[in-house]
């Protein structure tokens, strides 16, 4: 009541009455600046920033997938495949579009997943709820099964259940199994290349994997009218061995024979055609199927016919003779007078047996393979000579052969050479080489006096099928034709052939043993030989490892040398020349 006195009285100003214009003039700008602004975003994203849009759409909506492509397969000098990759597939499953399947139709009870699942299950060899378990769910993609064969395939993507899909995988087999396994190397299950040929040419063998990208709706369909684009796959070439399988085969049977026939820990078998460089067999035991790699020790999944490195032994004084002979300081019949054992510059030489003192040529020096007689012809020459010709024969570097992780061996230089091994280098001893290095040496004799490069491939394979050649190999004249005639005719009168382990029916053989302490006290035996003597084509050597006590090359390696030629004469071909094999005059 006091206050409506006041407001009559005039004391209290009279309460203002909103202007109802300006509210909504107010109003109207808010709303038009939305609109403004929400224009300004339309005309951005219709007009200025269409295309960015619709392309990160795009994008988001793309699946790229790879199509592996089929390596190549390796073969051997006959075209007989050792490593080929199959046709397999891997099945997978997008679970959002399993629900539209209709099984058989109208008349069918079930349908969905459960339809699914009844069909699909016997193609996959499946049980009904093991195959209902794989398809429900929400997931837009997962693998139902992988590596199945084609057959499989064919029969599940005949059914048309939604979601149902496949990528051709390769599937990489060795059909000869362990055959080659040393030579031929593995992938693994991603096709990485683990070893040997596969390795080595993996470039030419795997070939370009392809691409095809596709867009795909919320449930992970292809969208019929979107995007589509596909690389086809180049598939690998084909990569020829000079391996002959089946000779592979002996040579493989045969070290792993005199492996176990003498409680080895290992043996090598090499045939190397002399003229041309090729190796027909590169064999080791212990070896692996290169279908099942892991089953092996890691050590025997490489090639230790030329990673393995040892002292040569008495196959080695072929160089030294060799030396002498092209120096023109011996002849086959020059005389020595050799005891059991003979002090040089104060060092003590002596022979692996006893004897009594011996009146030999140097023809007949070689035949019994005596140390020291041996000394006596590579006195005749300087050390710096010698040396000069190990190296001239392929010592101390690597052969180049076309597989990985070949060690070169070593040959000291002649200023490292302290005063005993001055001496012992003439018979093989301070210093080491691979297997492949001595064949290889040894078959410069065979060859006229010419050494050349060893190969194990033959070429990679064109599209037109024919094979390309990686080139020529390298050769180089070690010594003269005459000089390498008189070798040849050394080392046929070392092997009797009529009584001597290495020898062959029906052919004249040339060969030398070798024996040789590796250091830790075991020992290795060889012997490197040819045949016919008087016209040789093959060169063979056989190698055995980790003799636990001196076994001579004669007993160890040379049975094993002549089962392994002779097979190698046969599988190549060669027939006897009718020519006896030489003997010379071994005593004076």
């Amino acid at each position: 009541m006091a206050a409506a006195r006041r407001r009559r009285r005039g004391l209290i100003p009279p309460a203002r009455v909103g202007e109802p214009s300006t509210r909504h003039r107010l109003l109207i700008v808010m709303v038009m600046v939305a609109v403004l602004a929400l224009s300004g975003r339309l005309v951005w994203v219709q007009g200025l920033d269409a295309t960015a849009l619709a392309q990160e759409a795009v994008e988001q909506r793309t699946v790229t997938r790879v199509i592996p492509a089929m390596r190549g397969d390796i073969v051997d000098r006959r075209g007989e495949v050792l490593a080929s990759s199959v046709e397999r597939y891997d099945m997978w499953v997008n679970q959002l579009q399993v629900d539209q399947y209709t099984g058989y139709g109208d008349d069918d009870p079930l349908e969905g997943v459960e339809a699914a699942a009844r069909d699909l299950a016997p193609v996959l060899g499946w049980s009904t709820a093991k195959t209902r378990e794989a398809l429900t769910g929400e997931r837009g993609f997962q693998y139902l099964a992988k590596g199945v064969e084609p057959a499989v395939r064919d029969a599940a993507m005949s059914l048309k259940i939604p979601g149902i899909g496949s990528d051709r995988v390769p599937e990489r087999i060795y059909p000869a199994g362990a055959v080659g396994g040393n030579v031929i190397g593995f992938v693994g299950d991603d096709g990485t290349a683990w070893a040997g040929t596969e390795l080595t040419f993996d470039e030419q063998l795997r070939g370009t994997d392809g691409r095809t990208s596709y867009e795909r709706g919320a449930q992970g369909q292809i969208i019929p009218t979107g995007k589509q684009e596909t690389t086809e796959a180049v598939d690998g070439s084909d990569v020829a061995l000079t391996i002959d399988r089946d000779l592979q085969w002996k040579a493989q049977q045969v070290a792993a024979s005199a492996m176990e026939s003498w409680g080895a820990t290992g043996a090598s078998a090499v045939v190397l055609n002399a003229r041309t460089g090729e190796v027909l067999a590169l064999a080791e035991h212990p070896t692996y199927d290169p279908n099942d790699p892991g089953a092996a020790d890691e050590e025997y999944r490489g090639n230790r016919a030329i990673s393995d490195v040892f002292e040569p032994g008495s196959t080695g004084k072929l160089f030294t003779f060799a030396a002498a002979i092209e120096e023109g300081t011996i002849t086959p019949e020059s005389h020595y007078e050799v005891p059991y054992e003979m002090w040089f510059e104060g060092e003590r030489i002596k022979d692996a047996y006893h004897h009594p003192d011996q009146r030999l040529t140097a023809s007949g020096v070689l035949k019994n393979s005596s140390n020291v007689g041996t000394v006596q012809v590579a006195e005749t020459v300087s050390p710096e000579v010698r040396y000069d010709y190990l190296r001239a024969f392929g010592l101390g570097e690597r052969t180049g052969i076309e597989l990985p992780a070949e060690a070169a061996g070593v040959v000291h230089p002649v200023s490292q050479w302290s005063g005993r091994t001055r001496y012992t280098t003439a018979f093989g001893h301070g210093y080491s080489v691979n297997a492949l290095q001595m064949v290889s040496a040894v078959g410069t004799f065979a060859n006229d006096g010419v050494r050349v490069q060893p190969s194990l491939i033959q070429g990679v394979r064109q599209a037109d099928g024919s094979i390309k050649p990686l080139g020529e190999p390298e050769q180089t004249r070690v010594v003269s034709s005459e000089t390498a005639a008189t070798m040849r005719e050394l080392m046929d009168n070392a092997v009797d052939d009529d009584e001597h382990a290495a020898a062959i029916p029906g052919y004249a053989v040339a060969g030398k043993t070798g024996t040789a302490q590796v250091p830790g006290g075991t020992y290795t035996a060889s012997f490197i030989g040819f045949a016919p003597a008087d016209d040789p084509e093959l060169v063979v050597g056989v190698f055995v490892f980790g003799l636990n006590s001196y076994i001579s090359g004669s007993r160890a390696a040379a049975p094993a040398f002549s089962e392994l030629t002779a097979f190698a004469l046969q599988n190549q071909g060669i027939a006897p020349t009718g020519q006896p094999g030489r003997e010379l005059e071994n005593e004076w």
